[in-house]
């Protein structure tokens, strides 16, 4: 496949993630928080099963195949449920935010566990990317502990869970590098999540489903939106401009909370903005703080 035709497949993949947020958050409205993530999952199974096929599992490492199988279901976990359990299409959004801040953990943990050379960018990102979570948690109010804390106890669980997600996943993306030895196990991993939820949602009481177009709609575009984002995914990194693709995915915070906001009906004020950008920014510091080095390799993991 050209170069240039591969890249676009990247890029893609950085739009079909872009809509999770919002898409996630409108099939839960329809469908309840657990029941509807386990939709989604079951759907994107189905989909990487007709794209990239079951793996040989034999050919796997065991240790990828139990602790990246682990991460990854507890963090795809986290992501759905803080999303579903959102009071609301806004909050959703901020949900959203805390969650991309694995993009600087990730480099960070890189960083410390690889020890890797790096510049003193990395701590000023790091820094400025917290920062821009603080801004948007806080409001109108400028940077006020107050109103971040006020706005978190509204939804303490929503909230913990997308932070626990972002850690979960940066320690995923440096395990994995380590462990998978080129092994891809996306499908399985889909599966296993697609039926942790199915038993979740069959040993706990749900909310009723309400069946409709739009949440039909919305149902299959987040499966495809997620299945064939990886498969698209895969194909950049393999044979696209690798740089351009991992620059453009640290954009992802701000096109994920125009699409969101679009979906959910929801408008974001000027505060919200500077976070999101400040977010942005402190990624993109941590990523060129370590250019030159093994761990600009990282970025063949999968984002989200």
């Amino acid at each position: 496949m050209p170069q240039s035709k591969a890249t676009l497949t990247g890029l893609l993949a950085i739009l079909l993630w872009s809509t999770i947020v919002g898409l996630i958050k409108s099939v839960s409205e329809s469908f309840g928080p657990v029941t509807g993530a386990a939709l989604i999952y079951s759907a994107s199974a189905l989909l990487l099963l007709l794209t990239v096929g079951f793996p040989d599992l034999r050919q796997f490492p065991r240790r990828y195949l139990l602790i990246g199988s682990l991460l990854f279901i507890c963090y795809e976990l986290c992501l759905s449920l803080s999303l579903g359990f959102t009071h609301s299409g806004h909050q959703a959004i901020e949900v959203g935010m805390v969650n991309y801040l694995w993009p600087a953990m990730t480099i960070v943990l890189t960083v410390m566990v690889n020890r890797q050379k790096t510049s003193p960018l990395i701590i000023p990102g790091l820094l400025l990317a917290v920062a821009g979570i603080c801004r948007v948690l806080s409001g109108d109010r400028g940077f006020s502990l107050g109103e971040m804390i006020d706005n978190v106890m509204d939804n303490p669980l929503s909230y913990g869970l997308a932070f626990g997600g972002a850690m979960i996943w940066a320690v995923y993306c440096v395990v994995t590098k380590k462990s998978a030895k080129g092994s891809n196990g996306i499908t399985l991993f889909f599966m296993l999540t697609a039926l942790t939820l199915w038993l979740k949602s069959l040993l706990s009481p749900q909310p009723p489903v309400v069946f409709s177009l739009q949440a039909c709609i919305s149902l299959a575009l987040a499966a495809m939106a997620m299945g064939l984002g990886y498969a698209a995914w895969n194909v950049g990194i393999l044979h696209g401009n690798v740089t351009l693709l991992a620059a453009a995915s640290y954009f992802i915070p701000i096109i994920s909370s125009l699409i969101a906001a679009f979906i959910l009906n929801s408008s974001l004020t000027f505060s919200f903005w500077q976070g999101t950008a400040m977010v942005c920014l402190g990624s993109l510091l941590c990523w060129w703080s370590t250019r030159g080095t093994a761990t600009h390799k990282l970025e063949s993991n999968t984002l989200e």
